[in-house]
């Protein structure tokens, strides 16, 4: 006889607690060997974890909805339906039932990328992989899941998917002419009611929903950055502001924009070519010493729109063409509102970029990040009247930008350098960051 625990997992390095999305399975489901049981929420992404052990889950110790510590016991999985009801009298018990040495059940996020050759489909051995939207929407308008081809991250069912498959398995019912044989007599369609089109049912916005005097949770990810910004205030940090011409970079801008570049891709990349000429500014500081990171991974902060922010990682963002970097730019954003990102597309960056421009913020200081050597926080590019230097007037775009460097490992020379050639780069050769 035995009674496994399933455990919380971590699911990242800074993963103290997760919350329960939704389970998968229902008290009583046969669970297999690498299938989905649960959907748990870590500090920024929603995952898809498996369990390495088969038998019945038996009983939820943790719902939907509620939080556990990483490592605590959520579940219990026994080997055959006969141990169920002694799986639910050990919980009822507080686990305090003289039964068998629990087994932990080992759990493990479905981040894996599928073969090339499945060309993106979800149909990965004996399991489907669907986000928790697309699964409440699915269930809403009773789509079964297991016909459909995920067009999510490697392979991942979506909200869109679902969608979609309801509008082919209801079309709009209007004729249709089609080409047939010369001696078949083709009737001349009749106008008749034409059926509405199918509304599929979208969750609309929350606006407002709080009443005054309200106190409302923190969410997992809203805890996740109070727990970083906490964490930086016992680092000693010095900033040093810079003023940059924009003249060239937002000519180069209109230039290529219709062909899918974004402003936040070329900031990245001017950031990260410069960072290869002072790589402190790439460090980040540890007990033992400077720790000099093999890659330039560049983080950009991206607000949420339930709360917090989440910083998407440009991976080798140096060496990337400026094209593909403004792709993988768009599909990062993507799924970070979604919450689709796995860890490693949101916390391996090595410096990042606090962009408020959009916003028409001239300057602003940025908070360092936990981990990192520096930020660099970005304003509006404005129209500003500039003495040239043969004496005269003339009009120059121009905006503020603001580094914040750890004093541990950076001096106010080391960030002053790199700002300087940061504005050169911008200034004088902006076409450098499509080659």
């Amino acid at each position: 006889m035995s009674i496994n625990e399933v455990f919380m997992p971590a699911l990242s390095s800074t993963m103290t607690e997760g919350k329960i999305v939704s389970w998968v399975k229902s008290p009583g489901d046969k669970v297999e060997k690498g299938e989905t049981v649960v959907v748990v929420e870590s500090d920024k992404a929603d995952m898809d974890v498996e369990t390495f052990y088969e038998g019945y889950l038996a009983h939820i110790i943790v719902p939907a909805g509620e939080t556990a510590p990483v490592g605590a016991a959520i579940a219990y999985v026994v080997e055959t339906e006969a141990e169920i009801p002694l799986a639910k009298s050990l919980a009822n018990a507080g686990g305090a039932a003289a039964t068998p040495t629990p087994v932990p059940v080992t759990t493990a996020p479905v981040a894996a990328p599928v073969d090339p050759s499945q060309n993106g489909s979800n149909h990965q051995p004996g399991r489907v992989v669907v986000s928790p939207r697309a699964r409440k929407l699915a269930k809403e308008l009773k789509v079964d899941l297991s016909t459909l081809a995920g067009s999510g991250p490697y392979g991942r069912i979506v909200a869109e998917d679902v969608e979609v498959a309801v509008g082919k398995v209801q079309p709009v019912t209007t004729p249709v002419i089609t080409s047939a044989p010369a001696n078949v007599v083709i009737p001349i369609p009749v106008a008749v009611p034409v059926s509405a089109p199918v509304s599929v049912p979208v969750p609309a916005p929350v606006v407002n929903s709080t009443a005054p005097g309200q106190v409302v949770p923190f969410t997992t990810l809203q805890n996740a950055v109070i727990r970083g910004m906490v964490a930086s205030l016992s680092v000693p940090v010095f900033r040093v502001s810079y003023t940059i011409n924009t003249d060239g970079l937002d000519k180069l801008y209109k230039q290529i924009k219709s062909k899918g570049v974004t402003m936040t891709a070329l900031l990245a990349k001017a950031v990260a070519i410069t960072l290869q000429k002072h790589p402190i500014l790439n460090a980040s500081y540890s007990e033992q010493g400077v720790v000099h990171h093999p890659h330039i991974n560049v983080s950009v902060a991206v607000a949420m729109d339930d709360g917090g922010l989440i910083t998407p990682v440009l991976q080798n963002a140096d060496a990337v063409d400026i094209y593909s970097l403004s792709r993988n730019w768009k599909s990062l954003v993507e799924r970070a509102r979604t919450k689709q990102l796995q860890p490693a597309e949101y916390n391996s960056g090595t410096f990042t970029l606090s962009n408020l421009g959009m916003f028409g913020v001239d300057t602003f200081d940025a908070i360092l990040p936990p981990g990192q050597g520096a930020i660099l926080a970005i304003g509006a590019s404005r129209p500003q009247v500039v003495a040239t230097p043969d004496g005269l007037f003339s009009v120059r775009q121009q905006m503020q930008v603001t580094i914040t460097c750890d004093h541990r490992i950076i001096y106010g020379a080391d960030a002053a350098g790199f700002l300087q050639n940061l504005a050169k780069l911008i200034e004088t050769n902006p076409q450098s960051l499509t080659m």
